[in-house]
C-alpha cells in the first residue's frame, strides 16, 4: 500500500510540476511572440520616418539581418527589398498586411511567406505619398523557443523529478505510519482518535468482523462439543437397550426362565428393540436436519389437518394413558414439508400424552393472528395438563438426550431427542418455538399444573 501511494503521489506532483512548466512556456511564447511584433513595429515606424526624410538613400548602407524591410508602392509594385531583388518579386496589393495599411495606414499579419518559404510576421505603414514600409522577421515559434531554453528546462525537469520524487517517498511514509502504527487486534481503540477519523469506517468493518469471527469460533466450538456430547449420548442410549436384549435372551438361551415367563422376557425383548429403532431413527433424522440433508420441498399443508391426522394416530394411545385429546380451530395453510409439521406436532402431542396423568387432556389450537413486522402468522398452540416442567429445566428440554424425569421417560420409551426435532424443524419453517410450563413447585395460587407449547409459523 505504501508503494501505491508513493506511485500516486509522485505522479500526481510530477504531472502538476510538468503542467506548470508547459503553462509557463506558452506563457513565455505568447509574450515573447508579443514582444517580437512590438519590437517590429518600433522598427517599421523608424524605418517609415528614414524613407519619407531621405528616399530611397535611407536603404544605403542599411544593416537588417534581423529583420527584412519592403517598400511597395500605392499599386502594389516592389520598389526595395533587402533580402530579394525587387524587379523579380510579385505584385504585393493583396497581401493581407498591405491591405489594411492602405485602408487604416497601419496593418500587420502572421502568414506563410511565398518568397521565403516559411512563417513570417509582418508590420506594414503608410506613408505620406500612400507608398508602404513593410517589415518583416521570422515569426518565434513554439518549437524554436523549446529548443533555445532546452538545456535549462532539462535542468529544471531534472531538479523537478528528484525532488517530486524525494517529497512523494516522505510524505508517503508519513501517511502511512499512522496506519503502520494499528493494532488490528483492538480497532476499537481508536474510535473517535481525530487521527484516524478518515480509516474509522474501516477499523469499525474489521471490529465487526472480529466479533463475527469470534462469534462463529465460539459456535463451531459449542457445535463440536454437542457433538461430541451427542456422540456419547447416543452410545450410551444405544448401549442400554442392547445389554437388557442381551441379558434377557442370554437368560433364555441357557433356560434360566421359566415356562411361564418366556412370552414376558420376549416382549420385554421387543420393547427394547423397538426404542433402539426408534432411537436410531430419531439420531438419523436429527443429523439430517443438523447437515441439512432434510431438504425442504415447500407445499401448501393444512396444519389443521395434519393436527388432525395426529390425533387419529395417536388416539390408541392416549386411550391407554386415560388422555383426552382434542383439537380446535379451522383449517389453516402454511408452507412447508408436510413430513416435518406431522413429525413437530406428533412429537409435541406424544410428550404432551407421556407425561400427563390419568383423566388429563391435551388441546391443540390452531389460529392466524397479525403481527406488525412479521405480517400473517399461523400459531399452533399444545396444550397439556400433566405434571408440567420445572422452571430450572425449561431452558434445556431442547438440548439432546436431555429429560426432566429420566425414569419416566424411559418408561414412557422416549428417547430424549423428539424435542431437538421439533426445534430444528420448527426452524426450517422459518418459524418459533416457546414453552409455558407450571408444575407443582412452579404454580401459583389458582394456577393449574401444565405445559403450553407455542409454535408459529408464517401463514400462507
Amino acid at each position: 500500500m505504501n508503494k501505491k501511494i508513493f506511485r500516486t503521489i509522485w505522479l500526481v506532483a510530477l504531472s502538476v510540476f510538468l503542467a506548470s512548466l508547459a503553462f509557463i512556456m506558452t506563457v513565455s511564447y505568447s509574450y515573447l511572440s508579443s514582444e517580437q511584433l512590438k519590437q517590429l513595429r518600433i522598427e517599421a515606424r523608424l524605418a517609415a520616418q528614414g524613407v519619407e526624410r531621405l528616399g530611397k538613400d535611407y536603404f544605403t548602407n542599411l544593416d537588417t539581418k534581423d529583420y527584412r524591410i519592403t517598400w511597395i508602392s500605392e499599386s502594389g509594385e516592389v520598389l526595395f527589398d533587402d533580402d530579394v531583388n525587387a524587379s523579380n518579386m510579385q505584385n504585393h496589393k493583396e497581401r493581407p498586411e498591405i491591405q489594411q495599411a492602405q485602408k487604416s495606414g497601419f496593418g500587420q499579419a502572421m502568414r506563410h511567406s511565398f518568397t521565403l518559404d516559411d512563417q513570417q510576421s509582418y508590420v506594414a505603414l503608410r506613408l505620406a505619398d500612400k507608398s508602404i514600409i513593410r517589415m518583416s522577421t521570422t515569426q518565434l515559434s513554439f518549437l524554436t523557443l523549446l529548443l533555445r531554453w532546452i538545456q535549462p528546462i532539462l535542468f529544471v525537469v531534472i531538479i523537478g523529478v528528484a525532488l517530486s520524487f524525494v517529497l512523494a517517498r516522505q510524505l508517503s511514509k508519513k501517511i502511512m505510519q499512522p496506519l503502520n502504527e494499528l493494532d488490528f487486534s483492538r480497532p476499537e481503540r481508536y474510535f473517535g482518535n481525530e487521527n484516524y477519523k478518515e480509516v474509522e469506517p474501516l477499523l469499525m468493518h474489521i471490529a465487526q468482523q472480529q466479533q463475527q469471527l469470534k462469534a462463529n469460533q465460539e459456535q463451531i466450538e459449542k457445535t463440536a462439543l454437542i457433538r461430541q456430547e451427542f456422540t456419547a449420548n447416543a452410545s450410551h442410549e444405544l448401549k442400554t437397550p442392547l445389554h437388557v436384549i442381551s441379558g434377557y435372551a442370554e437368560l433364555l438361551k441357557n433356560k434360566m426362565v421359566p415356562d411361564e415367563n418366556i412370552t414376558l422376557f420376549a416382549d420385554k425383548i421387543c420393547a427394547e428393540a423397538t426404542r433402539m429403532s426408534k432411537l436410531a431413527e430419531d439420531i438419523i433424522n436429527l443429523s439430517k436436519l443438523d447437515s441439512g440433508g432434510a431438504e425442504l420441498v415447500h407445499e401448501r399443508c393444512d396444519l389443521y389437518q395434519i393436527c388432525k391426522n395426529v390425533r387419529d394416530s395417536l388416539e390408541p394411545t392416549a386411550t391407554k394413558a386415560q388422555v383426552s385429546l382434542y383439537v380446535h380451530g379451522d383449517h389453516t395453510f402454511v408452507s412447508g414439508s408436510p413430513g416435518l409439521l406431522h413429525s413437530i406436532v406428533y412429537n409435541l402431542c406424544d410428550n404432551a400424552i407421556k407425561y400427563n396423568r390419568p383423566g388429563g387432556s391435551v388441546h391443540l389450537y390452531l389460529d392466524q393472528q397479525d403481527d406488525a413486522t412479521s405480517g400473517t402468522l399461523t400459531t399452533l398452540r399444545v396444550h397439556d395438563t400433566g405434571i408440567g416442567i420445572p422452571p430450572q429445566d425449561i431452558d434445556r428440554i431442547f438440548e439432546r438426550f436431555y429429560r426432566v424425569d429420566k425414569s419416566r421417560s424411559k418408561q414412557a420409551g422416549g428417547t430424549g431427542l423428539g424435542l431437538s426435532i421439533v426445534k430444528h424443524a420448527v426452524q426450517l419453517h422459518n418459524g418459533t418455538i416457546q414453552v409455558q410450563s407450571f408444575n407443582g413447585a412452579g404454580a401459583g395460587s389458582g394456577q393449574a399444573e401444565g405445559t403450553t407449547f407455542t409454535v408459529t409459523f408464517p401463514a400462507l
